[in-house]
């Protein structure tokens, strides 16, 4: 996990690159993390104080040199430089070499394979460069969209873990975890 903290990773693809959050993109992050829709399916509460969004941008920086999680905006490859969403890695468990990830985009953007291609990026970085063995992903039930981003990615349906978790919001939810393999990845040819 060292190279992930050694100095914040910045990830360059087609469309899209994953950079570092910070306080200029506050509208941007607030434009996400305000919107109902964008978190009907995950256990993050809506945050409609442009305050307490811009201490949490703080709290990004403060979870990476904690190395605890790994926040990057989800930017576009364009003359705009747009902010579109965010994508996560959290915890870390460095006995089984693991990590969960999850993401979430500013709904004018799902459907353009953005957040497909977020995920590819971040599962070639964890795998080639950060050497992990293990990634996945916990997912509500009705979220078909985030279904489809992973599997498009390689990941397995793993299972159901049913009334396993109380997100904020929802209470208690059931959740498919969704994984992939460092030797599942190689096996795809994705190395």
């Amino acid at each position: 996990m060292n190279e992930l903290f050694e100095s914040f990773p910045v990830i360059n693809g087609e469309k899209i690159h994953l950079g570092k959050i910070d306080i200029i993109h506050l509208d941007d992050v607030f434009s996400i993390y305000s919107n109902e829709i964008v978190f009907k399916y995950c256990g993050i509460t809506p945050r409609h104080n442009k305050d307490t969004v811009e201490k949490m941008i703080g709290h990004f920086e403060r979870d990476y040199h904690k190395r605890s999680k790994v926040k990057w905006g989800i930017f576009l490859n364009d003359s705009s430089s747009k902010l579109v969403g965010i994508l996560e890695a959290f915890d870390f468990n460095q006995k089984v070499n693991m990590v969960t990830i999850g993401y979430y985009l500013e709904p004018t953007y799902w459907g353009q394979g953005i957040a497909s291609e977020a995920v590819s990026f971040l599962t070639k970085h964890l795998f080639e460069i950060v050497n992990v063995n293990r990634i996945h992903a916990e997912v509500m039930i009705e979220n078909e969209g985030s279904k489809r981003v992973l599997t498009k990615n390689g990941y397995l349906k793993e299972g159901t873990l049913r009334q396993a978790n109380v997100w904020t919001g929802k209470g208690i939810v059931d959740l498919e975890i969704y994984a992939i393999l460092k030797q599942d990845y190689v096996l795809q040819g994705q190395v």
